[in-house]
Protein backbone atom coordinates (compact mmCIF):
# COMPACT_ATOMS: atom_id res chain seq x y z
CA UNK A 1 0.00 0.00 0.00
CA UNK A 2 1.31 3.39 -0.77
CA UNK A 3 1.40 6.09 1.70
CA UNK A 4 1.94 9.79 1.21
CA UNK A 5 3.98 11.36 2.21
CA UNK A 6 2.81 12.90 5.82
CA UNK A 7 1.64 9.25 6.35
CA UNK A 8 4.83 8.10 6.09
CA UNK A 9 6.39 11.24 8.24
CA UNK A 10 4.10 10.28 10.84
CA UNK A 11 4.57 6.58 11.10
CA UNK A 12 8.22 6.93 11.28
CA UNK A 13 7.56 9.59 14.26
CA UNK A 14 5.75 7.18 15.81
CA UNK A 15 8.22 4.51 15.33
CA UNK A 16 10.83 6.48 16.98
CA UNK A 17 8.92 7.43 19.79
CA UNK A 18 8.10 3.50 20.70
CA UNK A 19 11.61 2.94 20.18
CA UNK A 20 12.09 6.23 22.83
CA UNK A 21 9.53 5.07 25.27
CA UNK A 22 10.93 1.41 25.52
CA UNK A 23 14.63 2.03 25.33
CA UNK A 24 13.67 4.24 28.20
CA UNK A 25 11.47 1.65 30.36
CA UNK A 26 14.42 -0.61 29.26
CA UNK A 27 16.96 1.91 31.12
CA UNK A 28 15.74 2.62 34.04
CA UNK A 29 17.26 -0.39 35.51
CA UNK A 30 20.48 0.35 34.44
CA UNK A 31 19.67 3.66 36.04
CA UNK A 32 18.89 2.82 39.30
CA UNK A 33 21.93 0.30 39.69
CA UNK A 34 24.03 3.57 38.56
CA UNK A 35 21.95 5.49 41.41
CA UNK A 36 22.54 3.03 44.13
CA UNK A 37 26.64 2.30 43.30
CA UNK A 38 26.72 6.58 43.29
CA UNK A 39 25.16 6.66 46.22
CA UNK A 40 26.64 4.17 48.52
CA UNK A 41 29.91 4.86 47.16
CA UNK A 42 29.30 8.82 47.96
CA UNK A 43 29.33 8.03 51.85
CA UNK A 44 31.53 4.90 51.64
CA UNK A 45 34.41 6.91 50.03
CA UNK A 46 35.03 9.35 53.92
CA UNK A 47 35.51 6.22 55.55
CA UNK A 48 38.50 5.38 53.64
CA UNK A 49 39.66 8.60 53.61
CA UNK A 50 39.73 9.45 57.03
CA UNK A 51 41.00 5.60 58.50
CA UNK A 52 42.00 4.47 55.62
CA UNK A 53 41.81 0.92 53.31
CA UNK A 54 44.70 -1.11 55.51
CA UNK A 55 42.53 -1.21 58.80
CA UNK A 56 39.59 -1.94 57.65
CA UNK A 57 40.64 -5.05 55.41
CA UNK A 58 44.16 -6.73 57.18
CA UNK A 59 42.87 -5.90 61.25
CA UNK A 60 40.19 -8.48 62.88
CA UNK A 61 39.73 -5.81 65.95
CA UNK A 62 36.06 -4.65 65.49
CA UNK A 63 35.30 -2.34 68.28
CA UNK A 64 33.35 0.88 66.88
CA UNK A 65 32.50 2.25 70.13
CA UNK A 66 35.58 2.20 71.91
CA UNK A 67 37.97 4.91 72.39
CA UNK A 68 39.65 5.42 69.57
CA UNK A 69 37.44 2.97 67.80
CA UNK A 70 38.70 0.13 65.87
CA UNK A 71 37.28 -1.08 62.31
CA UNK A 72 38.93 -4.19 61.58
CA UNK A 73 36.63 -5.93 58.72
CA UNK A 74 38.74 -8.90 58.04
CA UNK A 75 36.99 -11.73 60.60
CA UNK A 76 33.67 -9.91 59.58
CA UNK A 77 34.88 -10.73 55.25
CA UNK A 78 36.02 -14.10 56.21
CA UNK A 79 32.55 -14.95 58.35
CA UNK A 80 30.57 -13.86 55.14
CA UNK A 81 33.15 -16.14 52.77
CA UNK A 82 32.43 -19.02 55.30
CA UNK A 83 28.68 -18.87 55.64
CA UNK A 84 28.21 -18.01 51.51
CA UNK A 85 30.83 -20.92 50.86
CA UNK A 86 29.32 -23.65 53.20
CA UNK A 87 25.91 -22.64 51.81
CA UNK A 88 26.51 -23.24 48.36
CA UNK A 89 28.42 -26.13 48.75
CA UNK A 90 25.15 -27.57 50.25
CA UNK A 91 22.68 -26.09 47.91
CA UNK A 92 24.10 -26.41 44.46
CA UNK A 93 24.33 -29.99 44.26
CA UNK A 94 20.71 -30.64 46.02
CA UNK A 95 19.33 -27.72 43.42
CA UNK A 96 21.21 -29.43 40.24
CA UNK A 97 20.59 -32.51 40.83
CA UNK A 98 16.61 -31.75 42.02
CA UNK A 99 16.39 -29.98 38.36
CA UNK A 100 17.94 -32.87 36.83
CA UNK A 101 15.41 -35.45 38.53
CA UNK A 102 12.34 -33.17 37.82
CA UNK A 103 13.05 -32.50 33.99
CA UNK A 104 13.91 -35.85 32.86
CA UNK A 105 13.06 -38.24 35.70
CA UNK A 106 10.29 -37.93 37.07
CA UNK A 107 6.63 -38.26 35.45
CA UNK A 108 5.05 -34.70 33.88
CA UNK A 109 2.24 -35.02 37.01
CA UNK A 110 5.05 -35.14 39.83
CA UNK A 111 6.76 -32.66 38.52
CA UNK A 112 3.84 -30.12 38.47
CA UNK A 113 3.63 -31.01 41.93
CA UNK A 114 6.75 -30.79 43.22
CA UNK A 115 8.15 -27.32 41.43
CA UNK A 116 5.31 -25.20 42.83
CA UNK A 117 5.94 -26.46 46.24
CA UNK A 118 9.44 -25.53 45.99
CA UNK A 119 8.96 -22.57 44.47
CA UNK A 120 6.67 -21.71 47.65
CA UNK A 121 10.02 -21.67 49.52
CA UNK A 122 11.06 -18.61 48.10
CA UNK A 123 8.03 -17.00 49.40
CA UNK A 124 8.72 -17.44 53.26
CA UNK A 125 9.79 -14.14 54.76
CA UNK A 126 13.68 -14.61 55.92
CA UNK A 127 12.46 -13.26 59.27
CA UNK A 128 10.42 -16.45 59.26
CA UNK A 129 13.48 -18.73 58.28
CA UNK A 130 15.28 -17.07 61.14
CA UNK A 131 13.06 -17.88 63.80
CA UNK A 132 12.80 -21.37 62.67
CA UNK A 133 16.94 -21.45 62.60
CA UNK A 134 16.57 -20.44 66.47
CA UNK A 135 13.47 -22.48 67.45
CA UNK A 136 14.59 -25.29 65.83
CA UNK A 137 17.70 -25.84 64.04
CA UNK A 138 19.57 -24.22 66.62
CA UNK A 139 18.49 -26.30 69.81
CA UNK A 140 18.69 -29.25 67.80
CA UNK A 141 22.51 -28.35 67.15
CA UNK A 142 23.20 -27.62 70.77
CA UNK A 143 22.05 -30.99 71.49
CA UNK A 144 23.84 -32.71 68.69
CA UNK A 145 27.22 -31.10 69.84
CA UNK A 146 27.03 -33.57 73.46
CA UNK A 147 27.25 -36.51 70.80
CA UNK A 148 30.15 -34.78 69.01
CA UNK A 149 34.15 -35.37 70.07
CA UNK A 150 35.71 -32.70 71.79
CA UNK A 151 37.65 -31.35 69.17
CA UNK A 152 34.31 -30.50 67.34
CA UNK A 153 32.56 -28.74 70.51
CA UNK A 154 29.29 -26.10 69.90
CA UNK A 155 29.76 -23.45 72.19
CA UNK A 156 26.09 -22.58 71.29
CA UNK A 157 23.43 -23.47 68.50
CA UNK A 158 23.71 -20.14 66.30
CA UNK A 159 26.69 -20.62 64.38
CA UNK A 160 28.00 -20.32 60.94
CA UNK A 161 26.73 -23.82 60.42
CA UNK A 162 23.02 -23.03 61.54
CA UNK A 163 22.61 -20.01 58.67
CA UNK A 164 25.04 -22.04 56.08
CA UNK A 165 22.12 -24.89 56.35
CA UNK A 166 18.84 -22.02 56.27
CA UNK A 167 20.48 -20.16 53.35
CA UNK A 168 21.32 -23.20 51.35
CA UNK A 169 17.16 -23.86 51.80
CA UNK A 170 16.77 -20.05 50.94
CA UNK A 171 18.43 -20.85 47.93
CA UNK A 172 17.11 -24.20 46.66
CA UNK A 173 14.24 -22.61 44.98
CA UNK A 174 16.33 -20.35 43.09
CA UNK A 175 18.63 -22.68 41.67
CA UNK A 176 16.29 -25.57 41.54
CA UNK A 177 13.65 -23.41 39.10
CA UNK A 178 16.10 -21.53 37.11
CA UNK A 179 18.01 -24.93 36.10
CA UNK A 180 15.08 -26.97 35.71
CA UNK A 181 13.92 -24.29 32.99
CA UNK A 182 17.33 -24.10 31.32
CA UNK A 183 16.90 -28.02 31.20
CA UNK A 184 13.59 -27.89 29.44
CA UNK A 185 14.43 -25.21 27.11
CA UNK A 186 17.13 -27.79 25.72
CA UNK A 187 14.39 -29.33 23.80
CA UNK A 188 12.92 -32.69 23.27
CA UNK A 189 14.17 -33.05 19.86
CA UNK A 190 17.60 -33.15 21.22
CA UNK A 191 16.80 -35.75 23.43
CA UNK A 192 15.03 -38.05 21.13
CA UNK A 193 17.98 -37.16 18.54
CA UNK A 194 20.30 -38.53 21.32
CA UNK A 195 18.19 -41.86 21.92
CA UNK A 196 17.71 -42.53 18.42
CA UNK A 197 22.12 -43.11 17.84
CA UNK A 198 21.49 -45.41 21.00
CA UNK A 199 22.49 -43.10 23.93
CA UNK A 200 20.71 -44.20 27.34
CA UNK A 201 18.93 -41.98 29.50
CA UNK A 202 21.89 -40.90 31.83
CA UNK A 203 24.42 -40.44 28.67
CA UNK A 204 21.95 -38.17 27.24
CA UNK A 205 21.02 -36.41 30.24
CA UNK A 206 24.49 -35.69 31.35
CA UNK A 207 26.66 -36.07 27.99
CA UNK A 208 23.89 -34.00 25.45
CA UNK A 209 20.79 -31.92 27.77
CA UNK A 210 23.41 -30.57 30.48
CA UNK A 211 26.12 -29.40 27.98
CA UNK A 212 23.60 -27.54 25.94
CA UNK A 213 22.04 -26.13 28.87
CA UNK A 214 25.15 -25.11 30.78
CA UNK A 215 24.87 -21.39 30.37
CA UNK A 216 21.48 -21.41 32.32
CA UNK A 217 22.41 -23.74 34.53
CA UNK A 218 25.37 -21.62 35.40
CA UNK A 219 23.14 -18.50 35.91
CA UNK A 220 20.68 -20.29 38.64
CA UNK A 221 24.23 -20.95 40.02
CA UNK A 222 25.46 -17.70 40.36
CA UNK A 223 21.95 -16.52 41.01
CA UNK A 224 21.94 -19.03 44.11
CA UNK A 225 25.27 -17.41 45.45
CA UNK A 226 24.04 -13.72 45.07
CA UNK A 227 20.72 -15.22 47.22
CA UNK A 228 22.79 -16.57 49.69
CA UNK A 229 25.69 -13.40 49.99
CA UNK A 230 22.83 -11.00 50.30
CA UNK A 231 20.86 -12.36 52.83
CA UNK A 232 20.44 -10.12 56.10
CA UNK A 233 18.14 -11.39 58.73
CA UNK A 234 19.12 -15.29 58.91
CA UNK A 235 22.90 -14.71 59.33
CA UNK A 236 21.70 -12.08 61.91
CA UNK A 237 19.85 -14.25 63.94
CA UNK A 238 20.74 -17.52 63.32
CA UNK A 239 25.26 -16.95 63.18
CA UNK A 240 25.97 -15.79 66.52
CA UNK A 241 27.39 -12.25 65.59
CA UNK A 242 30.36 -12.79 66.83
CA UNK A 243 33.73 -10.81 64.68
CA UNK A 244 36.13 -13.54 64.94
CA UNK A 245 37.95 -16.22 62.63
CA UNK A 246 36.91 -19.86 63.65
CA UNK A 247 39.69 -21.81 64.71
CA UNK A 248 40.51 -23.58 62.30
CA UNK A 249 38.70 -21.07 59.85
CA UNK A 250 36.81 -24.19 58.34
CA UNK A 251 34.95 -24.72 61.81
CA UNK A 252 31.51 -24.22 61.21
CA UNK A 253 30.30 -25.10 64.04
CA UNK A 254 31.53 -21.37 66.16
CA UNK A 255 29.96 -18.01 65.90
CA UNK A 256 30.37 -15.75 63.23
CA UNK A 257 29.54 -12.40 61.73
CA UNK A 258 28.52 -11.22 58.57
CA UNK A 259 29.01 -8.18 56.29
CA UNK A 260 25.02 -8.01 56.23
CA UNK A 261 24.51 -8.31 59.78
CA UNK A 262 26.88 -6.17 60.72
CA UNK A 263 25.00 -3.28 58.38
CA UNK A 264 21.90 -4.41 59.79
CA UNK A 265 22.57 -4.53 63.69
CA UNK A 266 24.83 -1.00 63.39
CA UNK A 267 23.30 0.87 61.52
CA UNK A 268 21.04 1.88 64.36
CA UNK A 269 23.73 2.58 66.24
CA UNK A 270 25.68 4.78 63.88
CA UNK A 271 25.94 8.25 65.09
CA UNK A 272 24.12 9.87 61.42
CA UNK A 273 23.84 13.18 62.17
CA UNK A 274 27.93 13.68 62.75
CA UNK A 275 28.90 11.87 59.80
CA UNK A 276 31.13 9.87 62.03
CA UNK A 277 33.82 6.88 60.96
CA UNK A 278 30.93 4.15 62.27
CA UNK A 279 28.51 5.41 59.88
CA UNK A 280 30.80 5.45 56.56
CA UNK A 281 31.91 2.59 57.31
CA UNK A 282 29.24 0.30 57.25
CA UNK A 283 28.23 1.99 53.76
CA UNK A 284 32.28 0.59 52.77
CA UNK A 285 30.57 -2.43 53.64
CA UNK A 286 27.70 -2.28 51.61
CA UNK A 287 30.53 -0.83 48.52
CA UNK A 288 32.16 -3.92 48.80
CA UNK A 289 29.40 -5.92 48.92
CA UNK A 290 28.00 -4.54 45.71
CA UNK A 291 31.30 -4.92 44.15
CA UNK A 292 31.78 -8.42 44.93
CA UNK A 293 28.23 -8.72 43.11
CA UNK A 294 29.63 -6.89 40.10
CA UNK A 295 32.29 -8.86 39.94
CA UNK A 296 30.89 -12.30 40.16
CA UNK A 297 28.06 -11.44 37.44
CA UNK A 298 31.07 -10.45 34.77
CA UNK A 299 32.77 -13.13 35.55
CA UNK A 300 29.60 -15.48 34.78
CA UNK A 301 28.61 -13.77 31.75
CA UNK A 302 32.02 -14.48 30.26
CA UNK A 303 32.46 -18.20 31.78
CA UNK A 304 28.99 -18.46 30.04
CA UNK A 305 30.26 -16.34 26.63
CA UNK A 306 33.68 -18.90 26.45
CA UNK A 307 30.94 -21.83 27.65
CA UNK A 308 29.16 -20.97 24.45
CA UNK A 309 31.67 -20.40 21.98
CA UNK A 310 33.41 -23.28 22.81
CA UNK A 311 30.03 -26.03 22.14
CA UNK A 312 30.06 -23.63 18.52
CA UNK A 313 33.21 -25.27 18.09
CA UNK A 314 34.79 -21.61 18.15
Amino acid sequence: MLLSPGARTRRRLAELAGRGVLFGITSVAALAVMAIIFFIARDALPFFTQVGAREFFLSTEWYPAHQPPRFGAAAIFAGSLLVTAAAVLLAVPLGLFAALCMSDVLPFGVRQILKPVIEMLAAIPSVVYGFFALTVVAPLMQNAGSWLPGQFEIASGVNALTASLILAVMALPTIVSVSEDALQAAGRELREGSYALGATRAETLFKVVVPASVSGLFSAVLLGVMRAMGETMVVWMASGNAAQIPRPWYNLLQPVRTLTATIAGDMGEADQMTGSAHYHVLFAMGLCLLLVSFACNLAGEWIVARQRKRLRGG
